[in-house]
Formats: C-alpha cells, sequence, structure tokens
C-alpha cells in the first residue's frame, strides 16, 4: 500500500513577493467585505486569504532578522550596529 502525497494547497503562493501577496489578500478582503461572492467561493477565498497572511507574516519576520540599527558614538558619528529591535 502506498500513501499519497499530500496535496500543498496555494502553492503559488510560496514564490510571490510581499507586494504582490499583500495586494491580493487586499483584493481578497475587498470581495469578502462587499459580500459579492458565494458562500463556497468566500469560504475558498477566505482559506487563500490565510495562506497569503501567513506568507506575508513570514517575508516580514524574514526581513525584519535582517534589519539592524546603527549605533552613534557620543559625537553622531556611527561606531557600529546592533540587531534591531522594534519598540
Amino acid at each position: 500500500m502506498t500513501m499519497a502525497k499530500p496535496v500543498v494547497k496555494h502553492a503559488d503562493i510560496k514564490d510571490m513577493t510581499f507586494e504582490r501577496a499583500l495586494k491580493e489578500l487586499e483584493t481578497i478582503v475587498g470581495r469578502l467585505e462587499r459580500g459579492d461572492v458565494e458562500l463556497e467561493e468566500s469560504i475558498a477565498i477566505y482559506e487563500r486569504g490565510e495562506a497569503l497572511k501567513e506568507h506575508c507574516d513570514r517575508l516580514l519576520k524574514q526581513a525584519e532578522a535582517k534589519v539592524e540599527k546603527l549605533t552613534l558614538g557620543p559625537s553622531g558619528t556611527p561606531t557600529g550596529t546592533e540587531p534591531f529591535k522594534p519598540e
């Protein structure tokens, strides 16, 4: 007995840029807010929206991990960097 591979829903999302994923997410939210979508399609696009949101969150966390804050000396000149910590 062979086990089938699970189908990965929304596989195309993993290759999207942040901007493209956010734009599609905004479109989905707009359609759901207007209520011009039938129930079955609403469920499908809501699920896609969740996947887009998770993708955007993941990309933001990756970007945040790369950002460094410049440290300045008493004279105001840069002395180095330290990890960025959002306030």
